[in-house]
């Protein structure tokens, strides 16, 4: 196996849409995610997993049923399993995910035109 380093800002260079999450590492049944997100995500949750936001480049809030938390650049947010979040972007935000492998982006229990079944690696 050939180790090999990852470069961040040439990956988000390899693609603009928002909203579809690309592989790039992978450790411990965890994938390593790149996002451009901007605008409003849906709300959900997800029952058996954490997720792990990272800013990258940016800043957005992740709204809770009872609270608003602001994250910005260099900051991140781990969110636990079964707690209804929504990410918020005014402008558009680079973020690093790292999830477990079988995590569906807008949760287990339903889907929609944000849903990403299979993602691709970059």
């Amino acid at each position: 196996m050939k180790i090999k380093k990852v470069s961040i800002s040439e990956k988000m260079s390899l693609f603009s849409d928002y909203w579809n999450p690309r592989i790039v590492g992978e450790l411990n049944g965890q994938h390593i995610k790149l996002v451009k997100a901007k605008g409003e995500f849906e709300w959900h949750k997800h029952d058996n997993e954490d997720e792990m936001f990272l800013v990258i480049d940016g800043e957005f809030n992740m709204e809770l049923r009872d609270e608003t938390i602001a994250i910005k650049k260099g900051e991140f947010i781990i969110i636990p399993k079964g707690i209804e979040h929504r990410p918020v972007m005014k402008n558009e935000v680079q973020i690093m995910l790292f999830e477990p492998a079988n995590t569906i982006n807008t949760g287990e229990n339903k889907t929609s035109e944000l849903t990403q079944n299979k993602m691709e690696w970059i």
